[in-house]
């Protein structure tokens, strides 16, 4: 049996959007779902929210979370990489419960329409792998990267990104994919030494674009809403 720790990185100071981690979602505060999810898989010795608020703290608890501590206030601003608060709190867990974990596994609560399935999912496939790190991607749908294109503030004229593929179909295009907070593994030694999900020769673990999706901005949280809800009915 693996030792294993999911990470629920959870930052009070939101900007873009106000208390965005523990406001309201669909019903329910927006972390809930990911803490629901991450107990219905079934899978974690330990779920620790690792936040620096008091309020996100206790919501947490009382929905079965562990925050035993408060995040360290050196990994509690807006321009510290998540994965250094991440390292940081497992450590900290470790400390503080006199235990080694196998495996950690980062959940953001921005992602509420990520299930216990897509977590069960990308855990068994990292079991599978001889990768030490997995990140969860969704493929590019609707929108095109390979026709994106830069502009220039003063002319607005465009930068093709990628000049060749604009003379190509897009059936005759490559599949594109984009990484999501929704589940992110590492071996837990590896994490600690190399300090990102990033590590060499992380791999992939492709997720549905509706269960993907990370909520940034009001747009996003719109698009959510309509995914969850249509999940709902």
């Amino acid at each position: 049996m693996k030792n294993v720790i999911a990470i629920i990185p959870a930052r009070a100071g939101s900007k873009r959007i106000s208390n965005k981690n523990i406001m309201e979602f669909m019903g329910k505060p927006m972390i809930a779902w990911t803490i629901e999810a991450a107990l219905e898989s079934g899978i974690f010795t330990d779920i620790l929210v690792s936040t620096d608020g008091e309020d996100i703290a206790e919501l947490s608890r009382s929905m079965g979370a562990s925050v035993p501590f408060l995040r360290n206030s050196a990994y509690a601003d807006d321009l510290t990489p998540v994965s250094m608060a991440t390292v940081d709190s497992l450590i900290q867990m470790e400390q503080h419960k006199q235990v080694h974990y196998d495996i950690v596994v980062q959940l953001m609560p921005n992602c509420p329409c990520r299930t216990a399935d897509d977590i069960a999912a990308s855990y068994d496939n990292f079991l599978t792998t001889n990768a030490d790190f997995q990140i969860s991607m969704f493929r590019f749908g609707w929108m095109n990267p390979w026709w994106a294109v830069e502009l220039d503030e003063k002319t607005m004229r465009p930068k093709p990104l990628f000049p060749e593929a604009l003379k190509k179909r897009s059936q005759d295009l490559g599949k594109l994919y984009c990484p999501t907070g929704a589940v992110w593994i590492a071996d837990a030694k590896e994490l600690k030494g190399q300090k990102t999900f990033y590590g060499e020769g992380y791999a992939v673990f492709p997720l549905g674009w509706r269960n993907a999706v990370d909520i940034d901005n009001m747009d996003d949280l719109r698009m959510a809403e309509v995914i969850k809800s249509m999940d709902m009915s």
